[in-house]
């Protein structure tokens, strides 16, 4: 295949499979990007995922992009909240520090389990794999402060508007 076949061909799949098979949660989002001539750029994704009932997050919509390479799925995506989030896994610039798409990378990681694994990761910090300081210190001597910086942080992402006509899945769609 040419350069980048093998990954579009997956992604083709992927996207297949989340249709049949996405997490049935109200305001999971993963689709492919649609460029500014309607053709669909499989190589880059837009995601929302909706934060866990019972969680500081919860009633949240959290965008991500997915952005893959030519050597998909030999190699993990980037992904990507907007910069500046707010979490002890996230780098300043946006970018998820996360086992799986790092050393724990395998070719067999769906992007269903990428998604619904960052949400798991929301809730359930690695401290020790802290990617912002000011997160981690707050983490760990002041966790009433820290809730409260994650409630600011994304009270600021909820204005997150859908592209146009779209709308967080219901249960059961």
């Amino acid at each position: 295949m040419a350069s980048g076949g093998i990954a579009r061909g997956r992604l083709a799949e992927e996207r297949k499979s989340w249709r049949k098979n996405h997490p049935h949660v109200r305001g999971f989002v993963a689709k492919p990007e649609t460029l500014p001539d309607g053709s669909v750029n499989l190589m880059v994704w837009r995601c929302v995922i909706p934060g866990k009932p019972g969680t500081d997050w919860e009633g949240g919509y959290f965008p991500l992009t997915l952005q893959f390479d030519d050597n998909y799925p030999t190699t993990a995506p980037s992904c990507r909240f907007p910069a500046g989030f707010f979490h002890i896994n996230v780098y300043d610039s946006g970018v998820v520090c996360l086992s799986i798409l790092g050393d724990a990378w395998k070719p067999s990681i769906t992007v269903k389990q990428v998604l619904v694994g960052i949400q798991e990761l929301l809730d359930d910090p690695n401290p020790n794999s802290a990617a912002q300081h000011r997160c981690y210190e707050l983490y760990k001597k002041n966790m009433p402060e820290y809730r409260n910086k994650v409630n600011k942080a994304w009270v600021k992402i909820r204005i997150w508007v859908f592209p146009k006509g779209e709308r967080p899945m219901k249960p059961g769609k």
